[in-house]
């Protein structure tokens, strides 16, 4: 071997070869008879040597370094010491698993053992958890409608403060729009007409036909999206109903959900109706005046002393009508706090009450109904329980399989370990294994 320059390059483990054979005096008691040749490279040494002296010289060397005997000796240790170390430390980790895996796959198979294990036992135990079945869909039934109203009353219902809030934006968007297309013209011809003997009608007279307009208008637009409201309340109410265990629950016991929804379509109806008569009564409200309008040192009354001067410069209807924005300001000033009390605080109370009173009785007369519904759901139950129970049986029957699988594959895991310990002669860090009961 040659380096870049083209000098000889003499390996390291070349020149330890050389060494031993010619220095460390290991050769002297033996019938090796090395030489190195002060003539000869490092390398030519090297290879003279083992062509001369071949394999023989190797194994010399192997145990002049010691490697036998270090690998003996980390055999001994490994095989004598430290592997019943290492078997102990194994037996105790695995028995603290060992242990609660072995309660528990025991505990599971009693569980499996002591269900019934014959169609017509399975049958008749079923039959007899059927009251206590239909009490207990009742009474979750009560809880999920009283959870559900509770979610309105505290604003938690996400899709129903949607739908208000859209009510809540219809009804000042619609005053806004009332407000700028209102004509004082007709108005006043509306008040000219109730009064065929006058030809001229009073300001007064055009505010009242203006109080009636807004009010009935604006009863629209309450009812419209109250209705909407319940609508979409309901619908929402029967999809989340649809969706919980205990309705799929009820099906089977009954082979229908016991009216629940036709229950829910009439109290509907009837909350329809509630809130169309609770929009009329909310609006009808509005014909009057607020309390606090004409009261001295507000700025209504300035508003009305100023337009009722404007309108009183003349008997005829134009008077009337130059002065239509300053009328369109006195109605905004009568209407906004009516509108805001009615969207803020009035119409969601009447909302959050009906539904309360509406629907927890019904739920509670409900459930009272699905209880008393036992033979049907025993006629029903026999019809399907035959069909159910050997399904059932089959399932437990391939569960206890699998554990027992299973129980035999840790069985089989702990007899390997044990066999271990057993040859190492040590008995009491056995593990145990799992007896499964007969």
């Amino acid at each position: 071997m040659r380096t870049l320059g083209g000098e000889e390059d003499t390996p390291q483990f070349v020149s330890e070869f050389n060494n031993y054979c010619a220095n460390s005096g290991k050769l002297s008691n033996t019938s090796f008879r090395v030489s190195l040749h002060s003539y000869e490279t490092p390398n030519q040494n090297y290879v003279r040597i083992l062509s001369e002296w071949g394999n023989s010289l190797i194994n010399q060397l192997i145990q002049d370094s010691g490697i036998e005997d270090f690998s003996t000796a980390i055999t001994r240790y490994l095989t004598e010491e430290k592997r019943p170390q290492l078997f102990i430390t194994l037996a105790k980790d695995l028995e603290e698993i060992c242990i609660p895996l072995a309660e528990h796959w025991q505990a599971v198979y009693r569980d499996l053992m002591s269900q019934p294990q014959e169609i017509e036992s399975m049958k008749t135990q079923e039959l007899q958890q059927l009251n206590q079945q239909l009490k207990q869909v009742g009474e979750e039934f009560q809880t999920h409608l009283s959870q559900e109203v509770n979610q309105v009353i505290v604003n938690g219902d996400n899709a129903f403060e949607a739908d208000f809030n859209q009510l809540q934006a219809r009804m000042v968007t619609r005053l806004d729009e009332l407000l700028q297309t209102f004509s004082v013209r007709d108005a006043y011809s509306r008040a000219t007409q109730t009064h065929p003997n006058n030809s001229t009608a009073p300001l007064i007279a055009v505010l009242v036909e203006a109080l009636y307009y807004l009010a009935n208008e604006l009863e629209k637009v309450l009812e419209e999206s109250a209705t909407l409201i319940i609508e979409n309340y309901f619908q929402q109410l029967q999809e989340k109903l649809r969706h919980q265990d205990y309705y799929r629950r009820l099906y089977r016991l009954l082979g229908d959900d016991s009216g629940i929804e036709n229950q829910l379509e009439t109290v509907k109806n009837t909350l329809i109706i509630a809130m169309k008569n609770a929009a009329h009564t909310e609006c009808d409200r509005y014909v009057r005046e607020s309390p606090r309008f004409y009261d001295e040192g507000t700025f209504s009354i300035y508003q009305f002393r100023q337009t009722l001067q404007q309108t009183s410069q003349s008997y005829d209807a134009e008077s009337m009508v130059k002065a239509e924005p300053s009328i369109r300001q006195l109605l905004k000033l009568d209407f906004e706090p009516k509108v805001d009390q009615t969207i803020r605080s009035n119409f969601r109370q009447i909302i959050n009450n009906s539904l309360k009173k509406n629907l927890l009785p019904m739920a509670n007369q409900q459930a009272e109904a699905i209880l008393k519904q036992y033979e049907k759901a025993r006629s029903n139950l026999e019809q399907t329980l035959e069909q159910e129970a050997e399904a059932r049986l089959a399932k437990n029957q391939q569960l206890q399989s699998e554990t027992v699988e299973k129980v035999n594959q840790y069985n089989e895991a702990v007899q390997g370990i044990n066999c271990c310990l057993q040859q190492l002669e040590l008995y009491e860090h056995q593990l145990n294994e799992i007896n499964l009961p007969q």
